[in-house]
């Protein structure tokens, strides 16, 4: 198969939780998690091109540090491992819309991009749960990420169920200006009695029947449950999108990014204005469908 003669570029869309749960601590180490996933459209865009030299990465212009294997590199030889093929040197660059560190997947999405764009290339046969199975040995988003669209996640995330796309709408966001360690949050849970757990259920129900509002009065997130005092803002920001006129808002992932759903673009962008004004990260995007318009 022919490589890289030009550059290619592939968008690698972030995804939101529009339900969190976790079941409990595994005996490997990992959680049992249940969880609504979401792709949108806020992206960044990863540029292959084959070279001459080592494999390399670069994000808007800057080398990444060496020393040690970037997760890209990771999955790109098990990629070529996976399709029985000599990896050649591949130059990939990185530029970032995404926060990093914000609980919306940026890195996971970057590199689940980059597979979706190896596969095509390299090896266009390789079955789609094939590319999930190499993207999970890198991490537990890795499979949604390559699949895109709205899915029941379970398992560590990769026991994927896909469900009916979520109906038009609109949402804004925000991120403030700190992070919060997953593994932190993820000791709160295992010490506590968890009681606002999402209905996921009834969120499921609800998009099989195209119901926004029901999807909407479903949004949970078990993470907010342990927050530490000093991430308190992150419900500041989700009263504040209700304010502005969200249906209604949480945060995704182990945060710190909260999103808001709005029934409209031109209510969600006002929305987006008023709180750009404090959060610098704030962003309006849409609901993708399995990457469509964006491959």
């Amino acid at each position: 198969m022919e490589g890289f003669s030009v550059e290619m570029k592939r968008k690698a869309p972030a995804k939101v939780n529009l339900a969190l749960d976790i079941l409990g601590r595994r005996e490997d180490g990992y959680h049992e998690m249940r969880m609504v996933m979401q792709t949108v459209s806020l992206c960044d865009t990863v540029t292959v091109r084959e070279t001459e030299e080592a494999f390399s990465l670069r994000t808007d212009g800057d080398f990444i540090p060496a020393g040690k294997k970037t997760l890209e590199q990771q999955a790109a030889e098990l990629f070529f491992q996976a399709a029985g093929q000599t990896m050649p040197g591949l130059a990939v660059t990185l530029e970032k819309r995404t926060p990093a560190y914000a609980g919306m997947g940026g890195g996971s999405a970057d590199v689940a991009a980059l597979l979706r764009l190896l596969r095509d290339r390299y090896c266009p046969a390789m079955a789609d749960e094939e590319l999930e199975r190499i993207g999970l040995a890198v991490g537990s988003d890795m499979p949604f990420c390559v699949r895109g669209g709205t899915a029941l996640a379970e398992g560590r995330g990769e026991v994927l169920t896909d469900l009916p796309p979520l109906p038009t709408c609109t949402f804004v966001l925000c991120k403030p200006d700190f992070g919060i360690p997953t593994p932190t949050l993820f000791a709160r849970v295992d010490g506590a009695e968890l009681t606002a757990r999402p209905d996921i259920g009834g969120m499921t129900a609800a998009l099989a029947v195209g119901d926004l509002e029901g999807v909407a009065a479903r949004l949970g997130n078990v993470f907010e449950e342990v927050l530490p005092p000093e991430y308190r803002e992150v419900f500041t920001i989700k009263e504040r999108l209700r304010e502005l006129g969200a249906m209604n808002a949480a945060m995704s992932g182990s945060g710190p990014t909260v999103f808001g759903i709005f029934r409209c673009r031109t209510e969600a962008e006002r929305a987006a204005a008023a709180l750009k004004a404090r959060y610098a990260q704030t962003f309006v995007a849409e609901p993708v469908k399995k990457f469509a318009g964006l491959e």
